[in-house]
Formats: structure tokens, sequence, C-alpha cells
């Protein structure tokens, strides 16, 4: 067994490692292209790592194959080991794994000390369920076998934090309710409730004098949220690399199953309370669409590193060019509150731009509106439009800006002609990549308490419910 130095070259793995820049192994040989972990070997730690005193928890790492799951690890937690163990199909998506996580162990600015333990090889899940090297297991990866692994994991007792979406097709419905609302606990990774802006909306939404009761209609429905997302990015400071089975619908899924989740998740946040949803009562599917972002060849090899478009998605390349099934659009009623979806995929970020967001909350008092994109300098920017303005909603507003110091200390809500602008400090603004710790830290504390909100379960079955019930009915474009 050998490690790599910070040439790239290849040494005989010796000694203890400096904490906080321990080298994984196999993850340096995998970019200088040294196979250092056969497959169904294990990397075995050459020292004892240094732990937490607190930690109470070990993470494992089920196949990772999107960014996701390395994300998770970006900053180090007290109640979690610096041990981590991976178990996964041998190949380039673990690579690609271990390469984020060693560039978070090496940094120069508070870097972390995560020790691997690597497994590779095709019955990575059953190894993982026969060893029980920890008791959390973090799946993000192929959305294909992704239901499947997650209810046989909770089937044998683990805790599981398993990334969007957990189902791609209305078939895999009768895996989703047992790990969904029965012990130990089974979530998803819902990062949008994590952005401050976010937050303060469904604040200010949840103050009748501010907001008043939901209101729309179909045309302007009450809750109308639009993502745009991008096929080449920025990530951790680099280009994202997508494996190229991301482009296979048939495993990665069809738009309407795939980020949609966060916005479905956002609409039950703000309509639905602490009460819990029920798909057939609360539902009301009212339509669904699809339609295509095409990926030239070029695109497609910068985004995943081949030089073609692979034979698994041969069916979905017309005139020479991938006709990418990823945009989406869902109109439905939740408890009676019309809710439209949009989720837009385009090829490349412009340069110093980012993935965009819009929301609107409508209200018998006010709306209530997020924008992200270009003219807010890709950063969250909420405004107030009052119904009607005047002295005495003047003196609302100023009661809510204080009545949300607590939870927002400094935020300040200033006029702006006939609407208000809502500024809080910089330092309580967060990356999108910080809120992937945010969940994990949520994860753990509700494992540690043993118990989480009653609506948690049910609400992610209904939220996948619908998501699957869309794909069926969805007209394709």
């Amino acid at each position: 067994m050998s490690e790599s130095d910070d040439r790239g070259g290849s040494r005989a793995a010796r000694g203890p490692i400096e904490p906080g820049r321990r080298r994984l192994l196999g993850s340096m040989g995998a970019v200088a292209g040294a196979a250092l972990i056969p497959a169904g070997v294990r990397a075995a730690p050459t020292s004892s790592p240094v732990r937490s005193a607190r930690a109470r928890h070990t993470l494992v790492f089920l196949n990772p194959g999107h960014f996701h799951a390395g994300l998770t690890l970006k900053h180090r937690h007290p109640d979690i080991a610096d041990d981590v163990h991976v178990y996964a199909q041998d190949g380039p998506d673990v690579d690609i794994f271990l390469r984020m996580v060693d560039s978070f162990n090496t940094r120069a600015e508070a870097p972390t000390g995560w020790f691997t333990h690597i497994y590779r090889g095709p019955d990575y899940l059953a190894r993982l369920r026969a060893d029980r090297a920890g008791d959390i297991v973090i799946v993000a990866g192929r959305n294909d076998e992704k239901m499947t692994s997650i209810r046989a994991l909770h089937d044998d007792g683990f805790h599981v934090l398993g990334d969007k979406p957990w189902l791609i097709d209305a078939s895999e419905l009768p895996l989703l309710a047992e790990p969904a609302t029965t012990p130990p606990l089974a979530m998803d990774i819902m990062t949008e409730r994590h952005e401050v802006m976010t937050r303060v909306q469904k604040g200010l939404a949840d103050m009748p004098d501010v907001f008043g009761e939901m209101a729309g209609d179909d045309d302007h429905p009450a809750v109308f949220l639009r993502g745009v997302h991008h096929l080449y990015k920025i990530v951790n400071g680099r280009p994202l690399v997508r494996p190229p089975w991301f482009f296979d619908t048939a495993v990665q899924g069809e738009g309407i199953t795939d980020v949609t989740t966060h916005l479905v998740d956002l609409a039950q946040w703000f309509v639905g309370g602490d009460a819990a949803l029920d798909y057939e009562r609360d539902v009301d599917l009212r339509g669904a669409r699809q339609w295509p972002t095409v990926v030239p060849p070029d695109i497609f090899s910068r985004i995943t590193g081949l030089d073609r478009y692979p034979d698994a998605i041969a069916a979905a390349v017309r005139d020479g060019q991938l006709e990418y099934l990823c945009n989406a659009r869902i109109d439905y009623r939740l408890r009676g509150v019309p809710v439209r979806i949009d989720s837009l995929w385009n090829l490349a970020v412009p340069e110093g731009g980012g993935d965009t967001h819009h929301a609107i909350v409508r209200g018998t008092r006010a709306e209530l509106v997020i924008d992200q994109g270009p003219d807010t300098g890709h950063r969250t920017r909420l405004t107030i439009r009052p119904v009607a303005g005047g002295a005495r909603y003047d003196a609302v507003v100023r009661s809510a800006e204080s009545r949300l110091q607590h939870d927002f200390p400094g935020l300040a809500i200033d006029r702006d002609g006939d609407v208000y602008r809502v500024g809080v400090p910089g330092r309580l603004r967060t990356s999108h990549e910080a809120h992937f710790g945010a969940v994990l830290a949520q994860f753990l504390g509700y494992v540690e308490n043993g118990r989480w909100p009653a609506s948690l379960g049910p609400d992610l079955v209904t939220k996948y419910t619908l998501l699957a019930r869309a794909k069926q009915i969805s007209v394709r474009a």
C-alpha cells in the first residue's frame, strides 16, 4: 500500500501524519493514475487518527457519486469521528469524491482531518451492511438505486441521510413509507431551508399583520418558485466534473424528479406548517410538463471528460446533439393553495454568474419576493410589496423588523418607494456549499435527541409522491 505526496508521486505510507493534513489513502493516487486500492480491498490507516473527545457518530458513505456527498465533509463536526468509511464501486466517481475530501484536508484555512477507510468492490452495499463500520450512512450517488439502498440500510438499523431525489419513478413508492416514517431516522438533504433570506421570507409569511393569508389563483399562484441551474459550473473553486450517468435519465431521473425536490420542499414549508401533510388529502395535481436542454458534444465533453456521448444515452441524441430532459413545470394545489414550480437547466454559468432563484409568496396584505440573479449580484434579495401601504403598514413593518432581530440580529428593513427592501449583515449569509453542513448538524441533533418533527416523515412521503405522480402525467415537449 502506498500514499501519494503533494507532488503526485508515490511513497510508502509511514509514520504519524500531521493532524489536519492527513493524506487520504488512494485519493491522490487516483489523481496520478495509480491504482492504489484494488477492487475489493479496503485501505487501512497507517496511524491512529486524532479523534474528537466528543465524537459519538461515525459516518459511512455509500458509493458516493454526487458532489453533494463530499460537501457534507467540508467542515468538521465535534460529534463526528475523524474516521470516515467509504464503500463504493471502483471507478472515477469515488476518486472524484476522495479528491474533494482531500482538498478539504489540505486547504490552508481551517483544514479538516478526515481519515478514510475505503472499500472498493461490486459488493459495496453488502459489505457496508456486514461491516457496520458506523451508525450514519450518507447516500448521494446514482438515483436509480438510491431508494432500494435507503430501504435496505434503514431495515438494518442505520440512520440514513440521503441526497435528493430518493426515487425517480412511481414504481419505487412502496419502498418509501417505512424508512420515512419509522425509526431509525432517515432524512433527505434539503439545503434551501437554510438560506438566510428564505428563512426571513418564511418568518415574514408567518406574521399575519405583515403578510395576511395566502392569496392567489392558477394564473398568479400564491407560491411561485423558480430555480435555474447550470450543467457546467464551479464547485469548491474547481470546475465540476459530472459522471456520464448524470445525463442518463434512466439513472439520474428526469428533470421533474430531480432539483424540483427542493422547490416542492419549500412550498411545503410555507404552506404546511407543523401539521403533517398527506398526498391524497392535501394535494391536487393540476398539470406538469417537461422539455429538454440541448447539450452539444463539446459542452458534454467539458462537463464529463468524455470525447463522445456514451451508448447508454444514444436514444436521446438527435441531429448530433444530446436532448437532455431536465426542465420541468408543476402546477398543483397544496391544501387549497395554488403552487407553481419551475426548474430549469442552462448549459453553463455565465462569467461572474451563478445559479438563480426567484420566489414569490403572495398574501392578502403583501407579496414577499426573493430574487437572485445578475441584477442582484447573484445574492438573494428580499422585497416586501404591500397591497396597501401608508403609515399604518409602515408601523407594522417597523414592528416586524424588531421581532425578527432575535433570529436575525442586525436585520434592517428600508423603504424604497412603494416597497420595502430587507437586508441582513454579511455574517448571516452563508454559501450554498455551507448549507450541507447545516443539514448534517440538524440531522445529528435529531439523532442525538431521539426525536424529530412528527411532520418530517409524512411530508417527505407527500413530496416524493407528488414528484412521482407529476412525472406520470407530464406532457413532454
